[in-house]
């Protein structure tokens, strides 16, 4: 009998194989009978706004794109098919947690890269304790501008929202607009050495509204009827708006927040920061009449921004569907905090509360493993090519990120040590004043380098804003984990004082936070999901900028602690 020679190469693949289809029984298994499809065709359309017209990337031929609906426990298959001639394309999930199947996050030269033109990606994941508000969009370069749309996740079968009961669902998506094309956008931006050139318009669903040139036939329409209770699922998709919204003549409940419940607020207005999600209730309270549902900006002082105000319109009908009254009186606007309303700003966020109930309860960690304190704000980047010999940087903790050529989670799988390092700091070098007078060296030196955390550890993070270059709010999102937000405040964070004052009994659970400007906050999460994950301000411009990092978490001691081997269809680097 011939001796059976072990061959190393085909012991590992087999294994491997073992492992992977282990791991997809046991996630399909378990929702089998609940997968949803969805096919995502990215493509060029012409769309006609402001007077003028322009092609846009748009996901199935809509502003914004479709919305997907899904309940807890559904798993997810969506199809993505660049059919952009001349762009590369990724799809991100924004808020969905994505457990152990970092492979369907999304964002570009992370989790995966590019679908190239004419390719496709399949996205596959669960929707695993999450309810609520949530959306999609673009994660490479400029897409998300018109690449996006919203995400609606209702309760289990049989479990009922913790609130009235709504009549109707509304998902409403804001955004932005410029005449000029997204890549005139980037082109100008590079120009200018790093500014965002002002876009024309903010949008609801697409549409600017009524108050903008060209524009009233389009403007998006809300029916209510007298007595019915609506809940309006909001999607903030803006690449740099942070904005207040009302609605004229009606008082507004926010109920969700980045797809959890909270403590019912009751307000004229509210903020909703790029990257976040509120829903909120609406009961129809009036007779009659037309009323605007209004967003216009909340602004840092000396900051340039499209201070313009987009709107829909809100009508009474009757069940038929008829206008209550044929009154052509202008529509009533709410009142709004003026652009740069700073305390308006931080006392509604700081308003926000978890429902930290039995059904579901605050998990947020009481003692504390990891230690982070990370600084996020601009600074400067030498630029022979650019004016005055200067291009304007973002940064963390100094530290303006550099996206790899190969995906980072590929590599980190692979162990491919030569894409980044771990030696993120934990700290800034130097703890200055970093919200006073500005220093007098405002350069950030560029790296790609990542915190690794160890898989199940406790994480307190402190994001401390910075005015090297200017005071401004910064919306900060991290994939992968909902956290709680203990304690938030202007100035310098002090770990002596501000502790003992945080919130460890019912803290908002998010995935955005937004850095109040020249203050810092602090989030804790606990560190369950293995993989990869970007941490990143949701200015886009900032993005592109570096102000960015990513944390990695290593696998748990099981394989149902572990991230699944990659998709046999992951694009190519």
């Amino acid at each position: 009998m011939a001796a059976i020679q072990f061959d190393s190469r085909v012991f590992f693949i087999c294994v491997l194989a073992v492992v992977f289809l282990k791991s997809n029984y046991r996630q399909n298994a378990a929702s089998a009978q609940s997968t949803r499809y969805y096919t995502f065709h990215v493509h060029y359309k012409s769309f006609t706004r402001l007077c003028s017209t322009k092609e846009i990337a748009v996901v199935n031929g809509k502003l914004p794109g479709p919305t997907i609906y899904a309940r807890e426990g559904d798993s997810m298959s969506i199809k993505v098919i660049n059919e952009l001639p001349d762009k590369n394309v990724t799809i991100h999930w924004h808020g969905i947690r994505q457990l152990r199947s970092g492979w369907a996050d999304g964002p570009g030269y992370v989790t995966q890269c590019p679908m190239k033109p004419g390719s496709s990606y399949t996205y596959n994941f669960n929707v695993t304790g999450q309810r609520g508000t949530l959306w999609w969009h673009g994660h490479l370069a400029w897409s998300r501008a018109t690449v996006h749309g919203a995400i609606v996740i209702f309760p289990k079968k049989g479990s009922s929202y913790p609130f009235v009961a709504p009549s109707h669902e509304i998902p409403l998506v804001f955004g932005e607009w410029w005449k000029m094309t997204m890549d005139a956008v980037a082109s100008q931006t590079t120009q200018s050495g790093g500014a965002l050139p002002l876009s024309d318009a903010y949008t609801i669903n697409g549409q600017p509204g009524s108050l903008h040139p060209c524009s009233a036939n389009g403007t998006t329409r809300i029916l209510l009827e007298k007595g019915k209770t609506y809940l309006l699922r909001m999607v903030n998709a803006a690449l740099g708006g942070q904005l207040f919204v009302g609605v004229g003549g009606h008082k507004l409940t926010v109920v969700e927040v980045d797809a959890t419940y909270v403590k019912p607020v009751e307000v004229d207005h509210f903020l909703l920061q790029p990257g976040q999600t509120s829903s909120v209730l609406l009961k129809a309270g009036q007779t009659q009449g037309n009323f605007y549902l209004a967003a216009r900006p909340f602004i840092a002082p000396n900051v340039s921004t499209d201070n313009t105000t987009a709107t829909a319109i809100i009508t009474y009908v009757t069940a038929s569907g008829d206008p209550v009254s044929s009154s052509s009186s202008a529509p009533l606007m709410p009142s709004l905090p003026a652009f740069n309303d700073t305390s308006d700003a931080a006392r509604f966020s700081q308003s926000l509360r978890s429902l930290a109930s039995p059904e579901f309860p605050v998990n947020v960690p009481l003692q504390v493993d990891r230690h982070l304190f990370f600084t996020v704000g601009l600074g400067l980047l030498p630029c022979s090519s650019c004016p005055f010999n200067v291009t304007l940087a973002a940064a963390v903790n100094n530290i303006s990120f550099v996206l790899p050529q190969t995906a980072l989670l590929q590599a980190h799988y692979f162990n491919q040590s030569n894409v980044f390092t771990e030696d993120f700091p934990t700290a800034p070098q130097n703890m200055i004043d970093f919200t006073g007078q500005p220093p007098a060296n405002p350069f950030t030196v560029r790296g790609t380098r990542v915190t690794k955390i160890p898989f199940n550890s406790t994480v307190q993070l402190v994001l401390q804003g910075t005015s090297l270059i200017g005071k401004e709010n910064h919306p900060i999102h991290l994939h992968g984990f909902n956290f709680y937000v203990v304690g938030q405040g202007f100035g310098n964070y002090n770990n002596v004082t501000d502790p003992p004052s945080f919130n460890l009994v019912d803290p908002q659970e998010r995935n955005t936070i937004g850095i109040p400007q020249g203050g810092w906050a602090a989030i804790r999460f606990r560190a369950d999901n293995p993989g990869v994950w970007f941490m990143h301000c949701h200015l886009e411009l900032h993005t592109m900028l570096g102000l960015d990092t990513a944390i990695v978490v290593d696998d748990g001691s099981t394989l149902d602690q572990s991230l699944i081997p990659p998709p046999l269809d992951l694009p190519p680097c």
